[in-house]
């Protein structure tokens, strides 16, 4: 999570309770800063948004329908978020890597070389991978539909269990 230099209050953040654990939200007047991914506990959660969210104000209300857009995604309900992100600490790479991460469609995958020649640098597949490490939108920024080119499931900052999940997640919705 990249380092915000705001007052105390100029920066809002929730916690909740999704069926697979907690989660937080963190965002500016921009758009969204951080999402993260389902951990054990509130508290943990809270952790992961970093140490901006000790000056940001407790503000469920704000995120309510991504709060429950996010419940819904993780209890197997195909969902968007076309939310507004605040980009504002991400290079002009990371930039285009998410955003065009963000149009790979539910239930599918790319390639990391696909992503890099969709920006135009073929030959940067390995800098998607650092830019989608580096992914502070989990779930918003699907960074977990990308894989490598032989469909091998490459990093997942949550780990390769979560990325696991969330692609069969993803397959499974909809399918009785």
């Amino acid at each position: 999570m990249r380092k915000v230099t705001l007052k105390t209050g100029e920066l809002k953040y929730t916690v909740f309770e999704t069926a697979m654990g907690w989660v937080g939200i963190l965002g500016s007047a921009g758009g969204l800063l951080g999402t993260t991914l389902p951990q054990r506990s509130a508290e943990e959660a809270c952790q992961l948004l970093g140490e901006s969210v000790k000056l940001a104000a407790l503000s469920p209300g704000l995120f309510e329908g991504l709060a429950e857009r996010f419940k819904a995604y993780f209890a197997g309900k195909r969902v968007t978020f076309p939310d507004r992100l605040d980009l504002g600490g991400a290079t002009s790479f990371q930039r285009a890597v998410w955003e065009k991460t963000r149009l790979i469609s539910y239930g599918e995958t790319r390639s990391y070389s696909w992503v890099a020649r969709s920006i135009g640098k073929e030959r940067a597949a390995r800098g998607v991978g650092q830019a989608l490490a580096r992914n502070p939108l989990p779930i918003v920024v699907p960074c977990h539909r990308v894989v490598t080119s032989d469909g091998g499931l490459g990093g997942f900052s949550g780990g390769l269990e979560m990325k696991r999940y969330l692609l069969w997640l993803e397959a499974s919705a909809g399918k009785v």
